[in-house]
């Protein structure tokens, strides 16, 4: 600022610096005060609600390619039509039928390996095994996707979902030979270990570490408790975890963030390469690993983890196919328009349960 002095001609040049505010400790500043910062860019979030959609329509897609009526003869909630869902005793989620979902794209190891449908590893992130299952992916997506994308911007957080999620079907597709496996679960964990470093390099700047670090761990056993079920530092004061203060302005990054960022890169490069090298060998991880099969599903009262093969007899009269099945004896007369494989061997896994 200029001032002139009443006395002379001569003119005295006064510096004056803004002094900042003092914020009581426990209570956020206004976010007025950082509007002029513009380290604090909040960016337009956009592809995660995009992301969203999409695996809401192809959800909607699956229900109607499944067509629940065609295929069996208890559906829940009928009065859907082509939407309704398969019976609870084959699918709790409230969902599509495993033949369906392997049809659309659902990760099968045998069909990667031996049938060189390696997209499955990336078709499988947008299928869902049901209503609560998508339920819960989108949700957490929404509640991690957007708060990270306001800060980092639609471009890392896209790259950190897709390639999350391609780790994610990597991992799936190493301990999980028999069966199929769909999902955003990999995806979604790749986000909350971004929302989880943040939370921890930033950590002497909340005031309530507690309320922060108990919303991740609930989102974390919320999508690990659907996992099990057998299926086939840039901080904006609008959106962050709870408990948080807003720093003042830093630089962007410190040197010990390069260094670990060079070393995280070099772990996902050589992590990516070992495990499609094992993959495409046929390596089963749990061979090597005698617990390791807990992760994808724990076994309980209600059911079994253990995959079964199940196999019919079938016989045509007239425009009715007749199934037996030959470990206990029932049989059923099916009016099937055509002889699906999948169709049959879903009726037949249906007979024998």
């Amino acid at each position: 600022m200029m001032r002139r002095g009443e006395a002379g001609d001569d003119t005295v040049e006064i510096k004056e610096h803004p002094r900042q505010a003092n914020i009581p400790v426990g209570s956020p500043p206004h976010r007025s005060q950082f509007q002029n910062q513009s380290v604090f860019k909040n960016w337009k979030p956009w592809i995660v609600p995009l992301f969203v959609v999409v695996n809401i329509a192809v959800f909607i897609a699956v229900m109607y390619v499944n067509d629940c009526h065609s295929n069996s003869g208890s559906c829940v909630v009928p009065s859907l039509g082509r939407f309704s869902f398969q019976p609870l005793k084959e699918n709790p989620l409230l969902g599509p039928s495993s033949s369906t979902l392997e049809k659309m794209g659902a990760l099968d190891v045998n069909r990667v390996v031996h049938k060189h449908q390696s997209w499955r590893l990336i078709s499988c992130i947008w299928l869902h095994a049901g209503v609560f299952h998508l339920l819960a992916n989108m949700l957490s997506l929404l509640f991690i996707g957007i708060r990270l994308e306001q800060e980092f911007g639609f471009l890392r957080i896209g790259l950190v979902y897709v390639i999350s999620g391609f780790g994610g079907s990597l991992l799936s597709a190493l301990f999980i030979q028999a069966g199929i496996s769909v999902g955003a679960s990999g995806a979604l964990f790749g986000l909350l270990g971004g929302m989880l470093s943040e939370l921890i390099t930033n950590w002497t700047i909340y005031a309530n570490k507690f309320a922060a670090l108990l919303t991740l761990l609930c989102i974390i056993v919320v999508n690990l408790a659907v996992g099990i079920l057998p299926h086939f530092k840039w901080i904006n004061q609008k959106s962050c975890p709870p408990g948080y203060i807003a720093p003042q302005a830093q630089s962007k990054h410190k040197t010990y963030q390069y260094a670990l960022w060079v070393i995280s890169l070099i772990v996902l490069i050589t992590g990516f390469t070992l495990g499609l090298v094992a993959l495409f060998r046929g390596v089963n991880v749990n061979n090597k690993c005698s617990w390791c099969h807990y992760l994808s599903c724990v076994p309980t009262s209600l059911w079994s983890c253990k995959s079964q093969q199940v196999y019919c007899q079938s016989t045509e009269l007239g425009g009715q196919l007749e199934l037996t099945c030959l470990s206990n004896g029932k049989s059923n007369m099916y009016d099937l328009s055509n002889n699906d494989s999948s169709k049959v061997q879903l009726l037949c896994a249906q007979l024998c349960s």
